[in-house]
C-alpha cells in the first residue's frame, strides 16, 4: 500500500471515530484514537513491504493521516451541528447562565460562539495541528511493534 492510501485510510479512521458522538470521548485520554489512527497507517504502510518501513516515511504518513483525520472530522463535526445546532445552543446559553461569577466579557464571548459555525470551525483549526502531532507519534509508536525485522549483514 502506497503511503498516500495508508495515510487516506488513517484520516478516514481518525475523522470519523473522533466525530461519532459518545466513541470520540475516548479521545480525552491522549488523543486515543488519533494516535491509534497514526499506528493503522504504520501498520498499513508496513504490512505490503518485504523491508522494514524508515522512520521518515512512518512519520510523514502518520502526519498526513492526523491532517486528513481533522479535516474529516471538521466536516462531520459541521454537518451534526447542522442536525442539532439548536439543542447545543441552548445547553451552552444554559451552562453560561448558571455561572454567575463569570466576568461579563467571557460571558459575552461564550455567547458569541454558542456552539454555532465559527466555534465548530475554530474548534477543527485547533485541532489540525494536535491531530497531526499525536498521529505522526502514533505512527512512529506502531513502527516499534510492527518493524519487521533487518536481515543481518553478510559476512566477509
Amino acid at each position: 500500500m502506497s503511503r498516500l492510501q495508508a495515510s487516506l485510510v488513517g484520516g478516514l479512521f481518525i475523522g470519523i471515530v473522533s466525530s461519532l458522538p459518545i466513541v470520540n470521548l475516548l479521545n480525552i485520554c491522549c488523543c486515543l484514537w488519533v494516535v491509534m489512527g497514526g499506528g493503522l497507517t504504520t501498520y498499513l504502510l508496513q504490512s505490503d513491504r518485504p523491508v522494514a518501513v524508515e522512520s521518515a516515511d512512518a512519520a510523514m504518513t502518520g502526519l498526513l493521516a492526523g491532517v486528513v483525520g481533522a479535516l474529516v472530522s471538521g466536516v462531520l463535526s459541521f454537518g451534526m451541528f447542522l442536525m442539532v445546532g439548536d439543542n447545543m445552543s441552548a445547553r451552552i446559553r444554559g451552562f453560561v447562565e448558571q455561572l454567575p461569577q463569570l466576568p461579563p466579557e467571557a460571558r459575552d464571548q461564550l455567547l458569541t460562539f454558542e456552539a454555532g459555525p465559527a466555534a465548530v470551525i475554530l474548534s477543527s483549526l485547533i485541532s489540525l495541528p494536535i491531530y497531526a502531532i499525536f498521529a505522526m507519534a502514533g505512527a512512529l509508536l506502531a513502527l516499534l511493534f510492527f518493524r519487521k525485522p533487518t536481515a543481518p549483514a553478510a559476512q566477509a
